[in-house]
C-alpha cells in the first residue's frame, strides 16, 4: 500500500537534489533593494529570516533582467555584473539555514511605467494591460530587436544566477508581468510567428528556457504560471493544461501555479486557504513534474490534505512564513 506524502516527506526532483520537505518559500517582493537593483544588509537579513522557517526552497523575490522591465523603485536586479555580489550573499544566507536558493526573474512588460523602464515601456502588442482599479499606460508594440533583447536578457540574468550560487531560477510568467502578456490572447495580439496562436504565443519562453537549459544543464528551472488569467477573454485552465504540458516537454523541472493577466490578488469569491489550488490540482494530474500549489495557505494539516488527494507535490507559503518564519517551523514542520 502506497502511504500518502506529507509535509515533512522528502521529494527527489531529478537525480541531483532532493528536498527535503514539502515546504517552499515563495516569491514576495522585499522592497530593500537601492535604486540600481543593489541588495543590501536589509535584503541579505530578510532572506537568511525567511530560510529560519525550515523550508526546503527559498525563492527570491521577483528580479528585473533590463533596465526596462522594472515595476517598481527599490526593486532587485539582474541586469548587470554589478547585482552579482549582492545576489551571492542572497543565495549564500539561504544556503547557510539548509535550504536550496532560488532566484525569480522577470521583465514586467507592460505592466509598469515610462518613468519605471527609462522612458522604454513595451509589451508583445500595443495593448494596456488589464488591471483591476487602475488604468496603466499603453506599451509600445515591441520589434523583433526587443524580443531578442528579451531573449538575451533573461538568459544572461539566469547566468548571473549561476554564478551567485542560485539552485534554481525561477520565470515569472503569471500576475500580469511580460511573459504572461506574450501568453494571453488579452495582451498578445501579433500576427507573426510569436503570436498568431497558443504555440507562438508560446514561442519565446520556450526560446528562453531551452537556452537556459543548454548553458546550464544541471540548474533546477521552475516556471511560475497562471492557472488562469482571472480575467474576461483571457487564458482558461484548458489553456494553462497545454501550456504546462509545453513546458515540461522542453524540460522545465517545476510548475509554480498561480494566478494571472488579473494579478496576484485573491479571486473572487474564492474563500479559506489554497484559493489558487485547484488550477494547481488540473495541473498537476496533467504532467508528471512537481506542481507548486499556493494561495492563502497557512496550515501543516491543510497541505497533508492537498498532499495526500495528490493536489500538488509542493506548497508554497508566503504570508505565514513572512509573519513568524522560527513560529512556523516550531509549530507546524516539527509537528
Amino acid at each position: 500500500m502506497k502511504i500518502a506524502p506529507h509535509r515533512n516527506s522528502p521529494l527527489r526532483v531529478n537525480s541531483q537534489i532532493t528536498f527535503k520537505n514539502r515546504l517552499i518559500v515563495p516569491p514576495m517582493a522585499s522592497s530593500t533593494a537601492t535604486a540600481e537593483g543593489i541588495a543590501t544588509p536589509k535584503t541579505i537579513s530578510h532572506y537568511a529570516r525567511l530560510a529560519d522557517s525550515g523550508a526546503s526552497l527559498v525563492i527570491a523575490e521577483y528580479t528585473y533582467v533590463h533596465p526596462s522591465g522594472r515595476s517598481e523603485e527599490l526593486q532587485l536586479g539582474a541586469s548587470s555584473d554589478l547585482h552579482i555580489a549582492g545576489l551571492t550573499a542572497i543565495a549564500t544566507a539561504i544556503k547557510s539555514k539548509d535550504a536550496y536558493a532560488g532566484l525569480q526573474l522577470t521583465h514586467s512588460g507592460g505592466k509598469s511605467n515610462s518613468q519605471m523602464t527609462t522612458g522604454n515601456l513595451m509589451g508583445p502588442s500595443g495593448i494596456r494591460v488589464p488591471v483591476k482599479n487602475e488604468e496603466l499606460e499603453t506599451p509600445r508594440t515591441m520589434t523583433r530587436e526587443d524580443v531578442d533583447l528579451w531573449r538575451s536578457s533573461f538568459v544572461s540574468g539566469a547566468d548571473r544566477a549561476v554564478v551567485a550560487g542560485f539552485d534554481l531560477v525561477e520565470f515569472h510568467a503569471a500576475h500580469g508581468y511580460g511573459f504572461n502578456q506574450w501568453l494571453s490572447p488579452l495582451t498578445n495580439q501579433r500576427s507573426d510567428q510569436y503570436g498568431k496562436d497558443a504555440a507562438s504565443r508560446f514561442r519565446l519562453l520556450g526560446e528562453v528556457i531551452s537556452a537556459v537549459r543548454a548553458n546550464h544543464p544541471r540548474l533546477l528551472i521552475s516556471v511560475r504560471i497562471p492557472g488562469q488569467d482571472f480575467y474576461p477573454g483571457g487564458l482558461q485552465l484548458e489553456d494553462s493544461i497545454a501550456l504546462a504540458g509545453r513546458l515540461e516537454k522542453i524540460g522545465v523541472d517545476l510548475l509554480h501555479v498561480s494566478s494571472g493577466i488579473g494579478g496576484w490578488r485573491r479571486p473572487s469569491p474564492r474563500l479559506g486557504q489554497g484559493y489558487l489550488v485547484p488550477e494547481a490540482a488540473a495541473i498537476q494530474a496533467s504532467v508528471q513534474i512537481p506542481v507548486i500549489g499556493v494561495g492563502g495557505i497557512e496550515t501543516g494539516s491543510y497541505i497533508d490534505a492537498a498532499l495526500g488527494g495528490n493536489q500538488f507535490a509542493l506548497a508554497a507559503v508566503g504570508r505565514a512564513i513572512l509573519k513568524d518564519p522560527l513560529g512556523w517551523r516550531a509549530s507546524e514542520m516539527n509537528s
